[in-house]
C-alpha cells in the first residue's frame, strides 16, 4: 500500500520544522512508518546544492538560476527518496516541496507559474502531496521568528519586505485554488499549532 506525502509549506520563521518533528512523533506513537525530510535537501546532492542555493547575498542567483538549482535538488530527493518510500508505505513529512517554489520564484520573483509546474512534472514525475499544511503568519513576525531562531539570515531572509509579502499572498492564492491545502494559523502557541494539525490529518 502506498505511504503518504504529506508537504509543510509557509514563509520564513513559519515553525515548518518544529511540526514536521511533532506530526512525526505523533504518527510514530500509533504505528506509522514515517520518514522525515527537507527542501532544498533530504539526499546528499540534494544538500549540496542546498549549500549554494541558501547561502550568499540575496542577488546571488538570479531567478532562473533559483528556480533550476531547487528542481535539480527536488528531483534527486524525489527519485532516491520521497518515491521509494512512498512505494514501501511510508508516510513522508517534508518541511517544503513544490509549492515553496511556485511560492517563491514564481509569485515572488515574478517567474511563470506554467514553466516551474511543467519543470516539476518533467524533474519530479509529476509527484505532488497528498496534502498540504500552509503554516501562515505575519511576514514580519515570521522574519522576527527566523532571525531570534537562526542569528545569521540565510538568503531568502534577506530580501525585501515586499517580497516576502508576494509570497505569502501566492500561498493564500494556492490554497484558494486547491483543495489539498489546509491553512494553519502559525500565531498560535506551538501546542496549539500541532493540534491544528492533528485535527486537519484525522481523517
Amino acid at each position: 500500500m502506498r505511504g503518504r506525502f504529506i508537504s509543510f509549506e509557509g514563509g520564513e520563521g513559519a515553525g515548518k520544522s518544529t511540526q514536521v518533528v511533532r506530526l512525526a512523533a505523533r504518527l510514530r506513537a500509533r504505528g506509522v512508518d514515517v520518514v522525515e525530510s527537507r527542501e532544498p535537501g533530504g539526499t546528499p546532492g540534494a544538500e549540496a546544492i542546498r549549500a549554494l542555493f541558501v547561502t550568499g547575498s540575496a542577488d546571488r542567483w538570479t531567478a532562473q538560476t533559483d528556480a533550476l538549482l531547487v528542481t535539480a535538488a527536488r528531483a534527486d530527493h524525489v527519485a532516491r527518496l520521497i518515491a521509494p518510500a512512498l512505494a514501501a508505505g511510508q508516510w513522508v513529512l517534508c518541511d517544503r516541496y513544490v509549492h515553496s517554489t511556485l511560492a517563491y520564484q514564481g509569485h515572488g520573483k515574478g517567474l511563470s507559474l506554467d514553466m516551474l509546474t511543467a519543470m516539476h512534472r518533467f524533474a519530479c514525475a509529476d509527484l505532488w502531496p497528498d496534502r498540504v499544511l500552509w503554516l501562515d503568519l505575519p511576514v514580519e513576525a515570521g522574519l522576527a521568528r527566523a532571525a531570534q531562531r537562526r542569528g545569521t539570515p540565510d538568503r531568502f531572509e534577506t530580501h525585501q519586505l515586499d517580497f516576502h509579502q508576494r509570497v505569502r499572498a501566492g500561498f493564500a492564492a494556492m490554497a484558494a485554488e486547491d483543495a489539498r491545502f489546509a491553512r494553519i494559523d502559525a500565531t498560535a502557541d506551538v501546542d496549539v499549532v500541532e493540534a491544528a494539525i492533528a485535527a486537519v490529518l484525522a481523517a
